[in-house]
């Protein structure tokens, strides 16, 4: 009877490891099928160790919030440095998460976000670098029902609050003289896929499309993004402040409605 089992055991094992592999398989033929050439033509993409590295969880507790977070293998300059991030999410129904952008005065092109993975399926982040090389790096994830989950809160309380932004810079530069700096706006990012709860009518789709955030009238940071990131973005990234002034971060939304929001820098202060 143990034999017995111990037998059952082992082959809903197999089965499910069989599952995962056909899975996995599934998801990088929708890469090499379509997104590759789709989003890259005939470039030749090169392994990015060394170059990039992505943090995120083999397995996701809730799909519609999943935490990344992307690592530069090298600090930017003027000589060397990461041109554009593109974070993909294979087997998501709008797979590029966002593509974004950065300059020398950045520091690092590092960058973290949560972003809503809808089924089993590989991340993929490429990187451009300043030369126009591409480098790859990928981590598979398990979650389901990212895009279809319904807002995490009430739908009309998060539209009085709109396109509201708030910046938190932490004040402790590294060597590299490089600031961290956070920003938050509240936006339901609708993907057009959650129904509302009363009628069980699909919810129009209206979504952070575009982010420029800039320091004394210089780019540092930017991006452009889709259904793929999480409600309410939030965006961690670097910039190199030389002395105190503007930071001003400006978006638009899918709907063409624009929001800004504008923080006064100096070292002693850290929270806006």
């Amino acid at each position: 009877m143990m034999r017995y089992f111990t037998n059952i055991f082992i082959a809903l094992l197999l089965a499910s490891w069989a599952n995962l592999t056909f899975a996995a398989q599934q998801s990088d033929d929708v890469w090499v099928g379509s997104l590759r050439n789709n989003l890259f033509a005939d470039q030749m993409i090169l392994d990015g160790e060394g170059v990039i590295e992505l943090e995120a969880p083999s397995r996701a507790e809730d799909g519609a919030v999943v935490p990344v977070r992307i690592k530069a293998g090298f600090p930017q300059s003027k000589d060397r440095y990461i041109e554009s991030l593109f974070l993909i999410i294979d087997r998501n129904p709008a797979p590029l998460a966002g593509e974004f952008h950065f300059t020398p005065k950045s520091g690092r092109a590092d960058l973290a976000l949560r972003i809503r993975v809808n089924e089993y399926s590989p991340v993929r982040v490429v990187a451009k670098t300043n030369d126009g090389k591409l480098y790859m790096t990928s981590r598979y994830v398990k979650a389901t029902g990212g895009c279809s989950a319904p807002a995490g809160t009430d739908l009309d309380a998060a539209m009085k609050r709109l396109g509201k932004m708030r910046f938190k810079i932490r004040d402790d530069s590294g060597s590299d003289g490089s600031i961290q700096t956070r920003l938050a706006i509240s936006h339901p990012n609708l993907t057009g896929m959650q129904k509302d709860q009363q009628s069980l009518l699909f919810i129009p789709a209206h979504f952070v499309k575009k982010i420029a955030v800039s320091f004394e009238g210089e780019p540092v940071f930017s991006a452009e993004v889709g259904i793929s990131v999480s409600e309410n973005p939030n965006f961690q990234f670097f910039f190199v402040p030389d002395k105190g002034g503007e930071l001003t971060a400006e978006i638009e939304d899918s709907k063409q409605v624009k929001y800004t929001k504008t923080v006064k820098y100096s070292p002693q202060v850290a929270k806006h």
